[in-house]
């Protein structure tokens, strides 16, 4: 993939260069969400109506879930790092096509679900750190965020199709659903099978990381607590929307407002992803998080226009949140591709499980007080008043920094010389 390395940095002029198996990868980024969207956003409807079980055993199950798929990605991007790119996709593939297979097996006998909504976020929790680390690997420093920026595209492509594609079917044919689904994941993963293993860097005796390394080892900590911070007001939106909106509009409204946010990653994130890769990170944090201030307060005015637009804002947010703390984190640590992936993935569920549990503790005194939209008013001030903590935690780091690594810390665009080539064998 050096070639990848060559030719101008614009969005089509990076992905004019993409590869046979990177176009093969980009997309399997759409088709691996399209399969899993068509039965995943439907699971508390299925364990509930299908299954008989109880809403508050729903819930303990989709959080469990949750926090597995996104947390767990630190031991797939470890994993990645022992035994390979390319392996460690083509496992997580099996381990997700025997979840989804599992679903057909639960119809007869229901506890089976548990068991197979546990395999196919553990699949999704050692795929993702890998998948991004073939796609960006041995690329230059310049091309990373258009080729990030497109798998996105695809990841936020296929989450969109999938539920529309499947609806009709969830609860009318399940069997069916299942089926195609575990056949789709059993296609792609022998898709994967005859990737070129010399692209991803798999043959790395003895593993990829040093003797004693940890999980943590390396750990990029301001993007980490950035990405961390990032979903866990992100996900105030994804957990409560629903019943806000339901509340005040329809849940049809609610879908279309989810539409919409999908659509705005893949059209805006790709032509964005060099002016985004050009602002200095400090500069990337203020724009993101006010982003987010902006569209929650919006949000808390309760009509369908508001709700809308706060939507977009949101989206908007998150688009330069997520993928500058990306970047800044591969180009603060020192550690392998697929490690740093696993490291904010981490940091995503840990912020997740957090808004799970907080923001359900602040929507609780809002609904008792008799007005949802002061939820989305005091998230709008979590949005203003932490993420100052950060930049206070960065003026400490960087007081901590020595001469060497101040060539890599740059505001903006790196050093000169600083590619991947400060990792033996990238």
């Amino acid at each position: 993939m050096a070639e990848g390395a060559k030719g101008g940095t614009g969005l089509w002029s990076a992905l004019g260069t993409l590869t046979g198996p990177l176009r093969f990868l980009l997309l399997s980024s759409f088709l691996i969400p399209l399969g899993s969207f068509m039965v995943l956003p439907f699971m508390s409807v299925f364990l509930h109506e299908r299954l008989g079980m109880g809403l508050g055993a729903v819930g303990v199950v989709l959080a469990a879930a949750s926090l597995v798929q996104f947390s767990g990605g630190v031991l797939g991007g470890a994993l990645a790092d022992r035994v390979g790119l390319r392996r460690t996709m083509l496992w997580a593939l099996v381990v997700r096509t025997a979840g989804f297979a599992a679903f057909l097996l639960a119809l007869r006998w229901p506890p089976l679900a548990v068991g197979a909504l546990v395999l196919t976020c553990c699949g999704a929790a050692l795929y993702l750190p890998a998948n991004k680390a073939y796609l960006v690997h041995g690329v230059d420093e310049a091309r990373r965020p258009a080729f990030l920026s497109a798998g996105n595209a695809a990841l936020n492509a296929g989450m969109a199709v999938g539920p529309l594609v499947a609806g009709p079917f969830v609860l009318s044919s399940p069997g069916l659903l299942f089926l195609g689904v575990t056949v789709l994941f059993a296609v792609v993963a022998v898709g994967h099978a005859r990737l070129p293993a010399a692209a991803a860097d798999e043959a790395r005796p003895g593993g990829g990381g040093a003797p004693g390394e940890g999980l943590l080892t390396g750990l990029a900590v301001l993007p980490f607590v950035a990405n961390g911070l990032a979903f866990y007001l992100y996900f105030h939106f994804q957990h409560y929307m629903a019943v806000y909106a339901q509340e005040r509009a329809s849940t049809e409204f609610y879908s279309l407002v989810l539409l919409v946010c999908f659509v705005l990653v893949i059209v805006v994130q790709p032509p964005a992803s060099d002016t985004i890769r050009r602002m200095s990170y400090p500069l990337a944090l203020a724009v993101g998080f006010a982003g987010l201030a902006a569209g929650m307060a919006v949000m808390a005015q309760g009509s369908r226009v508001a709700l809308l637009a706060g939507g977009v804002l949101i989206t908007l947010g998150d688009i330069v949140l997520f993928l500058k703390n990306d970047l800044e984190a591969l180009r603060r640590s020192s550690r392998s591709d697929a490690v740093v992936f696993g490291q904010q993935r981490l940091a995503a569920g840990l912020g997740a499980c957090a808004s799970g549990v907080l923001g359900g503790q602040l929507y609780g005194v809002a609904e008792r007080a008799g007005d949802t939209g002061w939820f989305w008013l005091l998230a709008a001030a979590q949005c203003l008043l932490l993420p100052p903590l950060l930049l206070a935690l960065r003026r400490g780091s960087e007081s901590t920094t020595t001469d060497t690594d101040a060539i890599h810390d740059t505001e903006g665009t790196p050093a000169p010389d600083d590619t991947h080539g400060r990792i033996p064998g990238r």
